[in-house]
């Protein structure tokens, strides 16, 4: 399964490098165009977790994959046969929905094959991840640096293949256990399973967790926008921060999982993501109007600490998500939990170029309190909730 990961996101990393110059160069759509296909790409990217999770509660996880991973490779192929807005439109749609549908399920089959380590499996499948990713960016600027049609449809085709690869390998995998993984001694059951979009408090931590995400967008929309625009350090930075998160991440996420695995510990990281992402902001804030050196150091060592607080995040969410989802219950819950990063994926670029750059380093000031805050909130409804499964774990035990 780690190496379908590997595979299914180094064509991620080969669509994500090239996928705009196809649509420009091959295609011939504008910059409105482009905007609006891949913004509603993103929106329909974000009914893929909760309609994988339902479809994960009634059938087993290999086959949807499987299914995932093939549709993904039908929807890449037409990519290649469509010229017209419209049906580029419904094709890149649909293979949003796809991915992301892909990527909840993933999750899903670690949380069953991996019980109660799913920490530690959680963190090699984003080191493989990460891994593939990058081995796919390196790829595509071996195609961009080409700069022609066939280059760029010869991208779009590897990325397609990627998807029959990723399928083959998840055929030779096993399936894990039907049902959910056991909760074990330190995950206490939940209150009800009364269904994920009935169960408030488990909507509000989903709904409390689209902010958390907004790692992602700081580090691929903020920091460099911020660097070109406000800031004297040189552009050849931009891709150090890539590089940085990409390399960070394949060497830290395991001995970051630790920190998160298990009730108390993935509690505490929420809390600890806050502060790091309260500090990022600081220094993006601290980055204009000063030197070219100092902004480029301060540049840098937010780079680090917006990865660091991903690392967290990454582990400390899913296992929240998982801990605090009943087992009978657990795959239409992470279908629901899944939605927060989709939605910051459409909802936090805008944000960032909108509102928090817009009004200067005292945006940046702002966003990092107000996530901060954030953190401190779903810290303690986290308890809280925890704390009313354990008081109804005797009870529940006494129930023949």
């Amino acid at each position: 399964m780690l190496r379908a990961l590997a595979v299914d996101r180094t064509g991620t990393g080969l669509w994500a490098a090239s996928s705009v110059l196809y649509l420009t160069f091959v295609t011939h759509l504008s910059a409105q165009q482009i905007g609006v296909l891949l913004g509603t790409a993103g929106v329909a990217g974000i009914a893929g977790s909760p309609l994988a999770g339902r479809l994960a509660g009634r059938f087993p996880v290999r086959p949807l994959l499987i299914g995932c991973h093939l549709l993904r490779l039908v929807t890449l192929t037409l990519v290649l046969l469509c010229t017209r807005f419209e049906a580029l439109l419904v094709v890149v749609a649909v293979t949003y929905l796809g991915d992301r549908a892909a990527k909840t399920l993933e999750m899903l089959f670690a949380t069953r094959a991996a019980g109660e380590r799913r920490a530690a499996y959680q963190a090699l499948s984003r080191s493989a991840a990460n891994a593939g990713y990058g081995l796919g960016a390196g790829l595509a600027a071996i195609g961009l640096a080409a700069g022609t049609t066939d280059a760029y449809r010869a991208l779009i085709l590897g990325n397609a293949l990627s998807f029959l690869v990723a399928a083959a390998l998840v055929w030779r995998t096993g399936e894990p256990e039907g049902g959910p993984a056991p909760a074990g001694p330190a995950a206490p059951r939940p209150v009800s399973a009364k269904g994920p979009w009935r169960d408030r408090g488990y909507l509000r931590f989903v709904l409390l967790d689209i902010p958390m995400n907004l790692d992602d967008s700081v580090l691929g929309v903020g920091l460099p926008l911020w660097l070109v625009n406000r800031t004297s350090a040189p552009h050849a930075l931009v891709p150090a921060f890539l590089v940085i998160n990409t390399v960070l991440v394949v060497l830290l996420q395991l001995a970051v999982s630790r920190r998160a695995e298990g009730p108390r510990k993935a509690v505490r990281a929420v809390l600890l993501y806050g502060v790091l992402l309260f500090v990022t902001c600081a220094l993006l804030a601290a980055s204009t109007g000063c030197g070219t050196w100092t902004a480029a150091g301060a540049l840098l060592a937010a780079a680090v600490l917006v990865t660091m607080a991903e690392l967290m995040r990454s582990v400390s969410s899913w296992e929240l998500a998982v801990l605090l989802a009943p087992p009978d219950g657990r795959a239409a819950y992470l279908g629901v939990a899944g939605m927060s990063q989709s939605i910051q994926k459409s909802a936090g670029p805008p944000l960032l170029t909108g509102v928090v750059m817009a009004a200067g380093p005292a945006g940046w000031l702002a966003l990092g309190v107000a996530v901060a805050g954030v953190a401190v909130v779903q810290r303690r409804g986290c308890e809280a909730r925890l704390r009313a499964m354990e008081a109804r774990e005797p009870v529940a035990g006494a129930v023949p």
